[in-house]
């Protein structure tokens, strides 16, 4: 492959200054971050920790293979969206090593609302089970939940993607051989029994675990029987009488031992194998994309400077380098994993789009996983460039990025905005994952447009009713809605509702693309078939 070469210069006051700006960014970020991990704060992990219990990311640690790392996904979930704080949502996902095998781990925290499921706490659970499903990761369910929040039962509850979703995805990747183990540690009530119930293999912990579909309190109202936790879903009660559980532990170390046992005894085995050629680190220096990136969406970066510092070695084999420049398209390979990189150099043109759309194709008929990187003010406008058929051949690349087969993941490092973001593979386009940087930015267009949008809106209705509209007046307009914009284009706001997998700092970006990659290439990769493309 070609080694990139590097044109920055990392002594200039641009860069220093950008290097600067990007890292107060992070610092605000792991500081959020280190808070977010404490779970439901001081008193409630202390009354946990009385009752003999190991705290959620305790058992994850004690779960995973010494020296596992740990991908963990969307730690910013219900970030300030509740009028009470919900850590993490009150559940710890991620994907991580156990028994020398991937796993997808989701793990109820029990200090945060007695582990009971929000709206975006079943959002966030599903979404770790469509990563598995996908990525074919055994899952492993370590549950501590008082069940649904009760009080926001219309919103948790009766729709497709609720509660119930959650047991269906079970029986779903069963039937598909992805192994399903629960190890109850603490409540497991009303329909989250069925996490045990319907997991291949589950675990309990005496005098501690406890499962049943409605607990004493509901038994007394129902028909009057009084009946104390231990005695109506007890772990003696579930491995010796009813048999929803399978092995009874001691404490919590050994039923994560017990899991650990569980996992080596699957018998299943990667897919892919770890690849072949060696890891080499880039030539640059990874944390010079704080300089390079700043925080400014509107300076322009050149985007090859960024995959220098992620891709192995700084090789990157560039295709279509002389046409439609703005879309950068090329192989690589990240921790020895090869991937087609499509990377924003500027706005996307018609020559931009099929290009990309013929890069894509490529890489799905070769089996190559992709990977995109967002930094997009949208497809060009005008009306020389809708003659030209802007929107046909966005198109194009729209229905590769829909119907790609491939693993593909997205990391937005600067602006993603309106169907930029479709062609550059949001959210909506089904990811397998995607992340944010935290100078990042996501919405239908940017504030100073959508304020000039709705301007001129008001300022020709204002026109048809004879009256005249001042700047000033024009200025006290526009203020509020590029304030909204910009707080619900943040990345903390979009992170804390699930339109990505979580925030990471640029430097992390290189490690989190590779493990990642190793967790996707346990599922086979299926052929790809596209729709009709418009000539």
């Amino acid at each position: 492959m070609s080694q990139l070469l590097s044109r920055i210069n990392a002594r200039s006051e641009e860069f220093i200054a950008k290097h600067t700006a990007m890292a107060t960014l992070v610092t605000d970020l792991k500081a959020k971050l280190a808070i977010i991990a404490q779970g439901g704060g001081p008193i409630a992990i202390e009354r946990h920790v009385a009752k003999g219990k190991l705290l959620a990311r305790e058992r994850i640690d004690k779960l995973l293979d010494a020296g596992s790392p740990f991908l963990e996904i969307a730690q910013f979930a219900a970030f300030e969206v509740y009028d009470e704080e919900v850590p993490a949502a009150g559940v710890v996902a991620g994907i991580g090593r156990v028994s020398g095998i991937e796993c997808m781990i989701i793990a109820n925290d029990a200090t945060v609302k007695g582990g009971t499921y929000y709206p975006l706490t079943v959002k966030k659970h599903l979404r770790a089970q469509e990563i598995a499903s996908r990525c074919h990761l055994p899952c492993i369910y370590l549950v501590d939940s008082g069940g649904a929040n009760l009080p926001r039962q219309d919103e948790v509850f009766p729709d497709r993607d609720h509660f119930g979703r959650i047991f269906y995805n079970q029986a779903q990747m069963s039937a598909k051989g992805i192994p399903q183990i629960a190890v109850v540690m603490g409540l497991c009530t009303a329909g989250g029994a069925y996490v045990p119930a319907m997991a291949d293999e589950s675990i309990i912990v005496n005098e501690q675990g406890t499962i049943f579909l409605a607990g004493p309190p509901l038994v007394k109202a129902a028909t009057g029987e009084e009946v104390s936790a231990e005695e109506l879903g007890g772990a003696a009660v579930h491995t010796k009488i009813s048999g929803v559980a399978d092995h009874l532990a001691h404490n919590d170390e050994h039923a994560l031992e017990l899991a650990r046992r569980a996992v080596l005894r699957l018998n299943h085995s990667k897919t892919i194998l770890s690849p072949l050629t060696p890891t080499l680190p880039p030539k640059y220096d990874i944390n010079e994309l704080y300089g390079i990136v700043g925080t400014d969406l509107k300076k322009p970066f050149d985007v090859k400077e960024v995959i220098a510092r992620l891709v192995d070695n700084s090789d990157f084999d560039e295709f279509k380098a002389n046409y439609g420049a703005t879309l950068v398209c090329g192989f690589a390979r990240i921790h020895g994993y090869l991937v087609g990189i499509v990377a924003n150099n500027g706005i996307l043109f018609s020559e931009s789009a099929q290009k990309g759309a013929h890069f894509i194709e490529l890489c799905c008929q070769r089996k190559i996983p992709l990977l995109f990187l967002q930094n997009i003010t949208g497809f060009m406008v005008g009306k020389k460039y809708e003659h030209e058929g802007i929107a046909k051949h966005g198109a194009k690349m729209v229905m590769a990025v829909s119907c790609a087969n491939v693993p593909k993941f997205t990391v937005i490092i600067g602006g993603s905005y309106g169907a930029g973001n479709y062609g550059m593979c949001g959210r909506a386009f089904e990811p397998t994952m995607m992340w944010m940087w935290p100078n990042a930015r996501i919405s239908v267009m940017g504030g100073e447009q959508a304020a000039g949008v709705l301007a001129t809106v008001r300022r020709d209705s204002l026109a048809r009713q004879g009256q005249e509209w001042s700047k000033a007046d024009e200025q006290v307009f526009k203020a509020p809605i590029i304030a909204q914009y910009d707080k619900e284009g943040h990345p903390y706001h979009a992170s804390a509702r699930l339109w990505d997998d979580g925030i990471i700092d640029p430097v992390q970006t290189r490690d989190v693309v590779g493990l990642a990659l190793s967790a996707a290439l346990n599922a086979p990769i299926a052929d790809t078939h596209f729709g009709v493309f418009r000539m």
